[in-house]
């Protein structure tokens, strides 16, 4: 099972709803409600192992889209565009007029990588 938690939680929250009702159930069971496989197990009516199963191929899958696709790897370079670009405004009152003019066509590139 995939050993980062809230790497898993992206995946889901990206991926989703593209797997079988079966494994979503299992996947928000397990990755967003924190139930162990023997509770999720007793919610759905079938074995600890069953759910194990489900579960492993269910985060087999989402990998394998995010390899394909590269959307959360974009979404989180995005992040740190958009954290940096909010650093640099939020330190446009310190600096010089030069500067601002380079923070500010910093910005605007940055804005404009988005719309590409």
């Amino acid at each position: 099972m995939i050993k980062d938690v809230e790497y898993a939680s992206l995946l889901f929250d990206f991926y989703g709803k593209l797997l079988p009702q079966k494994q979503q159930e299992v996947m928000d069971y397990y990755h967003e409600d924190n139930l162990s496989l023997s509770e999720i197990a007793e919610n759905l009516n079938i074995t600890r192992q069953g759910v194990h199963y489900i579960l492993r191929s269910a985060e087999k899958t989402l990998k394998e889209y995010e390899e394909k696709l590269k959307l959360i790897d974009r979404y989180l370079v995005n992040i740190k565009k958009v954290k940096s670009a909010k650093e640099n405004l939020d330190n446009l009152d310190n600096v010089n007029e030069k500067e601002k003019i380079r923070i500010l066509n910093e910005l605007k590139n940055t804005f404009d990588s988005f719309l590409e």
